[in-house]
Parts: C-alpha cells; structure tokens; sequence
C-alpha cells in the first residue's frame, strides 16, 4: 500500500503556483494501479480518497500509519463505489456484492475491510472517501438504482444532468461524509454554473467515464482569482473550502462527489454570481 501526504495550501499561496504545482497541490493522478491499494491523506478535513484495484486476488486495508490508529478505521467512516466491474467487499465478518456505480458505507469501527473482482479479466475499481468520525453507523450497501434521483439542468445551458445522492442523510446515516455521483446526459458538459464555494467544508471530485482522448477543464481558485485543471479519466482534485469546484468537458462524463466538514447538508454552499468571476 502507498500513501501520499498533501498538506492544505492557502489561497495566497495558490496565487502564486505555476501549472505543476497546483497538479501537486491539487490533483491525485494515479491512485488506480492494477494490484494495489493507494491513497492520498489530505489535510483538508483530514479527507483520506484512494483507490484499490484487486486484479489478481483480493487486497486488504487493515491500517495506515498516517491515522495514528492501530486499525484504519478505528476513528474514521469510509465508503467504497466501485467505478469498475463487478467486484465484493468483506468487511465486519459480511461480504457485500459491490456492482459498478454502487457504494459501500462502512462505519467507524467496521474492521479491516478486503476487496476482491468478481473477475479479474474484468477487475473492480473501488474509490475510497474517508473521514474522521465520532460515533459509528451500520455497513450499508447502496445500489445506485436505489440513490436519491435528482434530474437538473437545461439543454441551452449544456448542462443537464442527473445527481444520485448515496452516502447522504435521506438515503444512509453519516457523522460528516457525504458522497454522490453526478451523470451528465450526452450534449452536455458543465458539472454546474454558476459556481459555489462552501466555506464550512471541504470537496473532492473524481472524474469517470470519459471518452478516450477527453478531458475535462476544471475551474478553482477564490472567485476573483480563478486557476484550472485539465483532469483526465480517473482523476481526483482535492477542493479547499475557499475554491470554486467546477468543470467543463470535451464530452459527456460522470463524476463522484464527497464532502467532509461542519454539517451533512447538501445545500449548505455559498453561490458565486458571475458577475464577480474573474
């Protein structure tokens, strides 16, 4: 297992970063490696996202030095969506069948959680989101077909999408992660606009299913002072509380959203007008 320690950047020291070193600061490009189970620990929320691909047997997250715990779950939730195919997680003395685009929540104090693929020629790509907890919920596997569906946007904006709320409290119980995934209809290619910030918590984004060869252009960086990103498939940004968090794409792609911080609303954000954009 790797782990990768990012420290939080202020947004006067973003100010100045060139391209590469907000890729540093702000983008996990290579979590997915066949055979291994790699993260990053994010000292935004202390958010932990990795990913784990079981291509020849199962692979086991039982701790991680960085969580000064004996076992990684021991203070902290996780939830696992498996971007790949079918796949199974073991977790608590359970199996649960994960399929592509369903979520495991494991709660604080689960155990040593192992992954495994149903078949390895096709293996499963789980996405890991943690944060801290203080108290424990039961595992819960969630289907997307039994997400909480909401379907925004307009063709004339290019942005019609449909938001499957999974780790979210009308759906499944959480001390603070919250976690979506966002479809975008073909035609359209803004994940939202007008922009948002959330002062009260902290975003991490991963974007799948794009076409190869496409890419999406992500817009950061406080209102007035706007950076971006070109993410590619299976990519993370990591989201200060004080950044914008949207993007365009060359086509139509899917993207997974988590939150960790103050509160579980999923309406509590600050909207940004355009008139202030710069």
């Amino acid at each position: 297992m790797r782990v990768e320690t990012r420290q939080a950047v202020d947004p006067v020291r973003a100010k100045s970063l060139d391209t590469e070193g907000l890729r540093q600061a702000f983008l996990a490009e290579t979590l997915f490696q066949a055979g291994e189970i790699r993260l990053v620990y994010s000292h935004y929320e202390r958010l932990v996202v990795g990913g784990v691909v079981p291509s020849a047997g199962p692979l086991t997250l039982s701790s991680a030095k960085e969580t000064g715990t004996a076992g990684f779950l021991d203070r902290r939730e996780m939830a696992a969506l498996n971007i790949g195919g079918p796949g199974r997680i073991t977790v608590g003395g359970s199996t649960y069948e994960v399929g592509p685009r369903d979520v495991l929540y494991m709660g604080m104090g689960a155990g040593e959680v192992t992954f495994e693929s149903a078949d390895t020629g096709t293996p499963a790509r789980f996405y890991l989101v943690s944060t801290p907890a203080h108290t424990s919920y039961p595992v819960k596997l969630l289907k997307i077909a039994d997400a909480r569906k909401l379907d925004l946007g307009k063709a004339e904006t290019s942005n019609v999408r449909s938001i499957y709320q999974m780790v979210h409290p009308d759906v499944c119980q959480s001390c603070q992660l919250v976690l979506g995934v966002t479809e975008l209809a073909a035609g359209s290619v803004w994940n939202t606009m007008p922009p948002h910030v959330h002062d009260r918590r902290s975003e991490v984004y991963l974007y799948f299913d794009l076409a190869p060869g496409s890419k999406v252009i992500h817009l950061m960086g406080e209102p007035t002072e706007t950076r971006h990103l070109v993410v590619g498939e299976s990519e993370v940004i990591l989201s200060p509380p004080w950044s914008i968090h949207c993007g365009a794409g060359t086509g139509a792609y899917t993207f997974c959203w988590a939150m960790g911080g103050d509160n579980i609303d999923y309406t509590d954000m600050d909207a940004v007008s355009l008139e202030v954009l710069k």
